[in-house]
């Protein structure tokens, strides 16, 4: 993983930390991977690991060892100090499914909430190969390097990627979104990070997801939104601690994919 900088050379010491905690988290997770590790399925009937445990405790190690009274959302100990003004959102294998298949599109996602509004976001994918990270009124980098939405703005010049749609395929959007698929010039499913950063570098245009949570995509929408795109639910409400489903656009396209598959 690179260095972090940004427009003018220089990162908060909160988004140094949160740098930090994902290369001390990506250490943990590139030893622990493709070991065929054991999988317990928690309650919500999603599988956990020594890794994604592992890594959790590392990152919250630096996080809380630099800001003690900050609080912390964790995928794996859950929350803690929420009324805090400052609350670490983090999930320390997002993809764990692709985790304990041998398949690399799993990530660490890092996010700071400060008074409701999320302010800062690390996407590190080490056995992908990527570290994005972005900090509001910062700019958006990945690997190193500044990076964009697209200037697409018709939906027939589309590229559209969709992931966790079990929940949009029973309700009433799903036949919009059939009509939305028909109309754009690209439909793939990248899934989890990986289309949050094709996104936020211009290689596709728009993302709509139904099953997640926040600590899923908190990080990534502060990328997203700092290399100049939109990011809400399927309702085109603001990103909050509830939220389950993602309108990701590069900012031209949003009102218009909004229209079609508003949920």
């Amino acid at each position: 993983m690179q260095q972090s900088h940004n427009t003018n050379g220089s990162a908060s010491p909160e988004l140094q930390a949160a740098l930090e905690a994902a290369r001390a988290a990506a250490v943990v997770i590139r030893d622990l991977y493709r070991r065929n590790l054991a999988v317990v399925t928690k309650a919500d009937k999603s599988p956990v690991t020594e890794a994604d445990v592992k890594a959790e405790q590392t990152i919250r190690g630096v996080l809380s060892s630099r800001f003690p009274d900050y609080g912390f959302y964790g995928e794996e100990t859950g929350r803690h100090s929420m009324h805090a003004a400052n609350i670490w959102l983090v999930d320390p294998i997002d993809g764990t499914k692709s985790f304990v298949r041998d398949c690399p599109f799993f990530s660490t996602q890092i996010a700071l909430l400060r008074d409701g509004q999320l302010v800062l976001g690390v996407s590190s994918a080490p056995a992908y190969g990527e570290l994005a990270w972005a900090e509001r009124g910062c700019g958006a980098y990945l690997d190193g390097e500044r990076i964009r939405v697209s200037a697409t703005d018709s939906i027939e010049s589309c590229i559209l990627s969709g992931g966790n749609l079990k929940s949009l395929a029973a309700s009433a959007a799903w036949a919009r979104y059939g009509q939305l698929i028909g109309q754009v010039n690209r439909i793939r499913g990248y899934g989890d990070f990986v289309h949050y950063h094709l996104l936020a570098r211009g290689a596709l245009d728009a993302v709509v997801e139904s099953d997640v949570n926040i600590l899923d995509i908190a990080a990534l929408a502060v990328i997203v939104e700092e290399a100049g795109g939109r990011f809400t639910d399927l309702a085109g409400a603001p990103i909050g601690l509830e939220t389950t489903t993602v309108l990701a656009t590069n900012g031209h396209l949003h009102d218009q994919l909004l229209k079609s598959i508003a949920y």
